[in-house]
């Protein structure tokens, strides 16, 4: 089957916030462009260290990680990063280990993108080619 990678755009979400507030200038919004790994296996967005550092993030609580071994870690769990990737942007942490971005399936569903295995890539939806559509469950009062 093979990697399944895609340019991703990663901005810290707080600077982003004081920019539009007008706090802090746009230029000093902190970005990192990666190729990062999108991987069905993983629920959540992996940051390395050195990418948490770049983007200025704080790592805010710690949370246990379970390997794909079976092996449990307790990883640091960083403040909002905006995730972009395929045009479509959404915020959450992030856990905090290893050497490469990895973009798992909460990002994937907030997007509504899907990962197309065959051509090594990731699209939008095809029911939903335009934008992102959250499903919702009513709830009945």
């Amino acid at each position: 089957m093979g990697e399944v990678r895609s340019e991703t755009k990663l901005t810290n979400a707080i600077d982003e916030a004081l920019a539009r507030r007008g706090q802090l200038a746009p230029d000093q919004v902190r970005s990192y462009k990666a190729d990062a790994l999108i991987d069905t296996g993983s629920v959540r967005t992996v940051l390395p260290i050195y990418v948490v550092q770049q983007l200025g993030l704080a790592i805010v609580s710690q949370q246990v990680a379970e390997y794909a071994d079976g092996r449990k870690d307790a990883v640091g769990v960083t403040e909002p990063v905006d995730i972009t990737l395929n045009g479509r942007s959404t915020v959450e942490d992030a856990l905090v280990l290893g050497d490469e971005v990895i973009i798992g399936q909460t990002v994937l569903e907030k997007l509504d993108l899907l990962v197309d295995c065959a051509n090594h890539r990731v699209i939008p939806n095809p029911a939903h080619p335009d934008q992102p559509v959250s499903k919702v469950k009513q709830v009945s009062a």
